[in-house]
């Protein structure tokens, strides 16, 4: 469990210092302006950031039902190697979600001041600056987002209500 929240304290350190120094200067300055570039690398940062946490979320519930459900195989199940895999798996699921980000804002061309007046880059912001067809853009990285938000929740609410039948079982 200890090794999980390593990992996801290290992935909230990641997030929050992708958007922490751009807001301080924004503070700073009234106001700040990112380029285009800079907007791209913050957002792919985010979004990995972001599309870990989730999955090593739903990983921490699934490490809390095999300790809990069945505490006797807990080591077998949840050996070292098998910890080290989960958390890997959480990385590379972070990653290909950004470059699926990142990857559809590279196929978009930009023209005007190619500035975004904004501290947090977000996705529509970029889109709304482009000079490209932008209709199948916003649909990819919403069914990759959406998807990986249904998958993780689901498997964090099967856990916790397999947890909940085993105690409500120990009565």
């Amino acid at each position: 469990m200890y090794f999980f929240l390593c990992h996801l304290a290290f992935v909230d350190l990641w997030l929050s210092s992708s958007v922490t120094p751009v807001m301080l200067m924004g503070f700073l300055r009234k106001g700040i302006s990112l380029p285009v570039a800079g907007c791209v690398a913050q957002l792919c940062f985010m979004v990995k950031s972001g599309t870990t946490e989730c999955f090593l979320l739903a990983v921490m519930a699934y490490d809390r039902y095999v300790a809990i459900c069945s505490p006797l195989l807990y080591p077998t199940h949840m050996s070292p190697r098998i910890c080290i895999l989960l958390v890997g798996v959480s990385y590379l699921g972070g990653f290909v979600n950004a470059w699926t980000f990142t990857g559809c804002l590279l196929s978009v061309s930009f023209c005007g001041p190619n500035q975004v007046d904004h501290f947090f880059c977000d996705f529509s912001p970029l889109l709304k600056i482009s000079c490209s067809d932008v209709s199948l853009i916003e649909i990819i990285p919403s069914i990759s987002s959406g998807s990986i938000i249904v998958v993780t929740v689901f498997v964090i609410c099967l856990s916790y209500m397999c947890i909940l039948i085993t105690i409500l079982r120990m009565r």
